[in-house]
């Protein structure tokens, strides 16, 4: 049965990119040290077309959280870091050239409309403009029933929270404090959630919760 979750890494004070972004800093300033934990890996290596890596308990948890993933919803902001009409986006192709590290249908909840971007490796980039609901339907269709991965901003993943649409939370808190940026749901609506699965190494705590 497809489950919808989301799969984000967040500082210890809660911030899931540093202050100041920019195209030359999409996850602004430190904001790449969140993911220091995941760069050695080698499922995050070979999903980026690289060889080598790391095998390990970290490596082991994100190769099971990949596996069931048919398809992925994310923000504008975490496609390209642009908004507006696309053909004033500096970045209106998104941040990963030519080989996307998808390899499934991706849906991008926007306010703009425009055709979707496929690319060799089976990633294709659908731009759902009427909302995070609609674009978590769209993605559990196309699924086909495997799990549907809410990838982020820090924004949709409030969103999906705040609507009900959330079967479990994988948190990543790597052990630094941002001290400011964007903040792991900032305005959310009160509600209480169940660990239930827990795990860390010396780069990164992993926290898996199920909102009730």
């Amino acid at each position: 049965m497809t489950q919808i979750t989301l799969d984000i890494t967040t500082s210890l004070d809660g911030y899931v990119a540093g202050p100041n972004p920019s195209l030359t800093d999409p996850l602004g300033e430190n904001g790449m040290l969140l993911h220091e934990w995941i760069f050695p890996l080698k499922t995050f290596r070979e999903q980026h077309g690289e060889q080598g890596g790391e095998e390990n308990a970290d490596d082991a948890l994100v190769a099971r959280n990949l596996a069931p993933v048919g398809a992925s919803v994310m923000g504008r902001k975490m496609f390209s870091g642009g908004s507006g009409p696309w053909e004033d986006d500096a970045n209106a192709a998104g941040w990963w050239g030519d080989d996307p590290p998808f390899r499934t249908g991706v849906f991008v909840v926007t306010h703009h409309a425009r055709e979707p971007l496929s690319f060799a490796n089976g990633t294709t980039f659908h731009f759902v403009t009427d909302g995070v609901e609609p674009a978590v339907a769209q993605a559990r269709e196309a699924a086909s029933g495997k799990d549907v991965r809410i990838s982020g901003g820090a924004s949709v993943a409030t969103q999906c929270l705040d609507a009900g649409l959330l079967d479990r939370i994988d948190l990543h808190v790597a052990p630094i404090l941002l001290g400011g940026g964007t903040r792991l749901f900032d305005g959310a609506r009160l509600r209480t959630l169940e660990l239930t699965e827990s795990s860390a190494s010396p780069r990164v705590a992993h926290l898996s919760y199920r909102p009730t």
